[in-house]
C-alpha cells in the first residue's frame, strides 16, 4: 500500500509473529495499550453520542411545548402517527446507503470519511429549522440520514484495525457509555433551549436543530484533527514508533483488517455474503433494536403520559434510564474482561432479562412500575453490545470484508428501527401500548434463536477465545505477556 514505509510491512511478514510479540515486556504492552486508549476511548464515545443525540432528538422535540401553538405537531400540521415517520423514514436511508458508506472509509480513511460525515450532516441538521411542513422535515430526515450513514459501523471497522477481539470490551463500553449520556444531555439541551421558544420569531424545536446542527458542525474539526488512521499510516508515525506499529497489528492476528489492505476486495464481500455466520448475527441485531428502538420511543411519551407534559420534568425524567444504561455498560465491560462465561452465555442471560423488563409492561399498571421496566429493559439492551460487539469482532475478516459485515449488519440491523417507532399508534395507546411492546418482546425471544444459530456456527471457536481470555487474565496476575 502506498504511503506505507517498507520497513513496517516487512518486519511483520518476516518475522515470527509469536517471537516478535514474546520480545515485549509487560510494561511496554500496557504502555502502547494506553497510548491507543487515549486515542481513542474518548473520542469514538464523544463522536458517537453526537450521533445519538442528533438522531434521537425528534422523539424529545415531539415533546417540546406539548399543546401549545409553538409545538413541532401544531405547526406542521401533523397527527402522532404521522410524526412517527420521521423516525422511520430515518432508518430506512440507513438501510439503503450505510454499507456502500462504510465500504468507502478504507479508500478516504477514517479521519477524511468521518470529518466528511459529521460535517455535512451537521449542516442538514441545522437546515431542518426551515422546514415549513411534513414532507420538508421528512426529506431532510431522510437526506440527513444518507450523509450519516457509516459514522457507527466506521467506528467499529477501525476499531477492528486496533484491538483485538477479547479487548474490545474497553473501546465499546466507552463508545456505548457516553453516548448514553446522548438522552442525558439530549435532554438537558432541548430542556434549556425550550426556554428559547419564541426568540427572534423562531419556536424551541427549530433551536433544537440549528443549535444541535452547528455542535456538529464544530465537532467535525476535532474528529480531522484528532482521530487516527491505522497502526502503520503515515499519520501515526507522530504518536507510535515503527515497532510499536508493528506490535499492534502483530497481535490482531492473521484475519484482522491491516494497514496495508487493499481499499477493496470483491472476494471478501461475497464471502461476507456467503457467510451464514454474517445472517445470524444480522438477524440478531435486527431484532433487539426493534425492542432498543421501542424504548427510545416510547420513553418521552411515557413520561409525558404521567402528567408531567411541563418543562423540566417531561425532559428531566429521560435521565435515570440513561443513567441505568452507563452502569450497564459498565457492567457489562467488565463481566466480559473477567472472562467467566462464553459471549453468548452472557448474551442469553441478557436476552432473559430484556423480556423480562417487557413482561412488566403487560404487568404492571402504576406508571411509577412503568417507568422502572423503562429503566430495566435500557440496562439490558446496553449491558447485552458488550459481548455482541466482541463476539461479532473476532468473526470479522479483511479490511474489505470487515467493512462489508458492519456495515450490512448494522443497514438491515436498523430494519428495527423502521419498525420499532410505528408499534407506537395513537390507536394501540389504550391498554399503554401493550400490543406494541408484544410485538417488541417477539422480536427479542426471535433474537434468541439467533443467537444460538450463532453460537452453534462458532462454537470451536468461541472455545479457544474464551481459554485464551482467560489465561491472558492469569499471565496478567503473574505480570506476564
Amino acid at each position: 500500500m502506498s504511503g506505507i514505509p517498507k520497513d513496517l510491512v516487512v518486519e511483520t511478514t518476516e518475522v515470527d509473529r509469536e517471537q516478535f510479540l514474546a520480545t515485549f515486556s509487560r510494561e511496554e504492552e500496557k504502555k502502547i495499550r494506553r497510548k491507543v486508549d487515549r486515542r481513542f476511548v474518548l473520542l469514538i464515545g464523544l463522536m458517537y453520542m453526537v450521533k445519538q443525540i442528533d438522531a434521537n432528538n425528534v422523539s424529545s422535540i415531539k415533546v417540546l411545548q406539548e399543546g401549545q401553538p409553538s409545538n413541532i405537531l401544531n405547526e406542521l400540521h401533523m397527527s402522532a402517527n404521522q410524526y412517527n415517520w420521521v423516525s422511520s423514514i430515518y432508518t430506512i436511508a440507513y438501510i439503503i446507503f450505510e454499507t456502500p458508506s462504510n465500504l468507502l472509509l478504507k479508500r478516504f480513511t477514517p479521519r477524511l470519511w468521518q470529518t466528511r460525515i459529521f460535517f455535512s450532516w451537521g449542516i442538514v441538521l441545522a437546515c431542518q429549522a426551515a422546514v415549513k411542513n411534513q414532507q420538508g422535515l421528512l426529506a431532510l430526515r431522510f437526506s440527513l440520514a444518507i450523509l450519516e450513514t457509516g459514522s457507527y459501523p466506521g467506528i467499529l471497522t477501525q476499531l477492528n484495525s486496533w484491538y483485538p477481539s477479547d479487548e474490545m470490551a474497553k473501546p465499546a463500553a466507552w463508545l456505548l457509555g457516553i453516548s448514553q449520556c446522548s438522552s442525558i444531555f439530549g435532554s438537558l439541551l432541548c430542556y434549556g433551549i425550550s426556554y428559547m421558544d419564541g426568540v427572534r420569531g423562531l419556536s424551541a424545536w427549530r433551536w433544537v436543530f440549528i443549535i444541535e446542527g452547528i455542535i456538529t458542525i464544530l465537532f467535525s474539526g476535532i474528529i480531522f484533527i484528532a482521530l487516527p488512521d491505522y497502526p502503520k499510516s503515515p499519520r501515526s508515525n507522530k504518536w507510535l514508533s515503527p515497532r510499536e506499529q508493528n506490535f499492534i497489528e502483530a497481535r490482531l492476528g492473521d484475519r484482522a483488517p491491516k494497514t496495508e489492505d487493499a481499499p477493496f476486495s470483491m472476494q471478501e464481500v461475497l464471502e461476507a455474503v456467503r457467510s451464514p455466520i454474517q445472517w445470524s448475527f444480522t438477524f440478531s441485531q435486527m431484532l433487539i433494536n426493534l425492542g432498543m428502538y421501542a424504548l427510545t420511543w416510547y420513553l418521552p411519551t411515557l413520561t409525558t403520559s404521567f402528567g408531567y407534559t411541563k418543562l423540566p420534568a417531561n425532559q428531566l425524567l429521560n435521565i435515570p434510564p440513561a443513567a441505568t444504561g452507563i452502569i450497564g455498560v459498565g457492567m457489562g465491560a467488565l463481566i466480559l474482561r473477567q472472562a467467566v462465561a462464553s459471549r453468548p452465555v452472557q448474551l442469553m442471560i441478557y436476552n432473559a432479562g430484556i423480556i423480562l423488563s417487557f413482561i412488566l409492561f403487560f404487568t404492571v399498571s402504576a406508571t411509577a412500575g412503568l417507568y422502572v421496566a423503562c429503566m430495566l429493559g435500557t440496562f439490558f439492551i446496553n449491558i447485552y453490545y458488550i459481548p455482541f460487539i466482541s463476539w461479532r469482532s473476532a468473526t470479522m475478516k479483511g479490511a474489505t470484508g470487515t467493512a462489508f459485515a458492519w456495515g450490512l449488519q448494522n443497514s438491515i440491523g436498523q430494519i428495527g428501527g423502521v419498525i420499532g417507532p410505528q408499534l407506537f399508534r395513537s390507536e394501540w395507546a389504550y391498554n399503554r401500548y401493550k400490543n406494541s411492546f408484544g410485538i417488541a418482546m417477539a422480536g427479542v425471544i426471535a433474537a434468541i434463536a439467533a443467537n444460538l444459530a450463532c453460537w452453534w456456527l462458532t462454537k470451536t471457536q468461541e472455545k479457544d477465545c474464551l481459554r485464551a481470555a482467560q489465561i491472558k487474565r492469569q499471565e496478567s496476575k503473574l505480570d506476564g505477556v
